[in-house]
């Protein structure tokens, strides 16, 4: 046979019929569709202005970036054994590393977060009260 020559008959593509499957997924992605555009259009927007945040962010950004993500690795070192440890440690460093540089909305963070925890405290004071004056 010669590398050059072309093959004598002439060659005709013939797609394969689609399974059941391959339908199923079909319908299923043209039934999502108008959800899954809204899901990127979002999230297009999100970080759209994340990446423009991170390349203009104020200044002394990424030092307080950084004195807070090692806030949270040091939490995670000092939470050996228990897994409420390895919770709370990190997430509690970090939110006083946070609060350090940002003080306003630490404030303002914890009076809605004390607002909540009353709120919850109360109402599981309640369901309390009524199932001991039930019994």
């Amino acid at each position: 046979l010669s590398l050059y020559s072309s093959p004598a008959r002439e060659t005709k593509y013939v797609e394969n019929p689609q399974t059941q499957l391959e339908e199923g997924v079909s319908r299923l992605r043209h039934v999502m569709e108008p959800y899954t555009a809204w899901c990127q259009a979002l999230c297009s927007d999100f970080f759209s202005e994340g990446c423009e945040f991170l390349q203009n962010p104020p200044a002394g950004f990424y030092p307080r970036l950084g004195v807070i993500g090692f806030a949270g690795i040091v939490g995670l070192f000092l939470a050996r054994g228990s897994k409420i440890k390895k919770l709370v440690y990190p997430a509690g460093l970090m939110g006083i590393g946070a609060s350090m540089y940002y003080p306003q909305q630490a404030v303002a963070i914890a009076k809605v977060a004390g607002t909540q925890l009353y709120d919850w405290s109360l109402q599981g004071y309640i369901a309390v009260e009524s199932l001991w004056k039930d019994n």
